[in-house]
């Protein structure tokens, strides 16, 4: 009889934890779509904002405006128009995929987000470019992040209205090259190969006339960097 009522125990007890595995949150597959509210979605209302996407209130609720600002980023940027900020959408925003109020992101999932994002940057820009230059123009959009006139994050430095020709026409989505990946890593790493500057641009096909006035640093391959 004891054996009996121990082996219904064991079999409940299995029952409980197959429950919990069953039901537990899936953090990692999280994504922010309408209806959801808390710190990512803040985050994302932030950025699309000073983006010019979003002219909502800031206040972590995904609501009809939030969706609409998701919309049209995602159609700016080349990505499935569907008002979802799913793991594409996140990355191109550059927040870690999936963080969630209950489990802050590390600096580790910052720090990868950060890299793919410039990387996506550099190899919309530069992937023809000699190393060395491909480093050079991830080493520009860090010293945007640390220069007063620009947005002081990757991604807002890189999805400023305008600033970059490879978000304009959706090279940013091109097929990423590996060296574009070392390259992010490098400039992340402290590489500056044109000494703090802050514009580049090809000779061959700018049109501003403004950034020819520029003084120039260096030239890479076919950029030429200036302050």
């Amino acid at each position: 009889m004891k054996q009996k009522y121990r082996k219904i125990g064991a079999l409940i007890s299995m029952v409980i934890v197959v429950l919990c595995v069953l039901t537990k949150p899936n953090y990692s597959s999280a994504i922010s779509k309408f209806g959801s509210s808390g710190e990512e979605v803040f985050k994302i209302q932030k950025r699309l904002l000073s983006w010019g996407y979003y002219n909502g209130d800031v206040d972590g609720i995904y609501g009809s405006r939030t969706v609409a600002a998701v919309k049209r980023f995602q159609q700016k940027n080349g990505l499935t128009v569907d008002g979802v900020a799913g793991k594409a959408t996140l990355t191109a925003m550059g927040l870690p995929a999936g963080e969630t109020t209950a489990s802050s992101s590390g600096g580790a999932a910052s720090n990868e987000s950060n890299v793919y994002l410039l990387a996506r940057a550099i190899n919309g820009e530069a992937r023809g470019e000699p190393y060395t230059g491909q480093v050079a123009v991830g080493a520009v959009i860090l010293n945007r992040v640390e220069h007063a006139s620009f947005p002081n994050t990757i991604a807002g430095v890189i999805y400023q209205p305008g600033a970059f020709t490879a978000v304009s026409d959706g090279q940013i989505h091109a097929q990423m090259s590996d060296s574009c990946i070392r390259a992010a890593r490098d400039a992340l790493n402290g590489w500056d190969p044109v000494g703090g500057a802050i514009y580049y641009y090809n000779p061959r096909t700018a049109t501003n006339q403004w950034i020819r006035t520029r003084p120039v640093v260096m030239s890479i391959g076919k950029h030429v960097f200036c302050n």
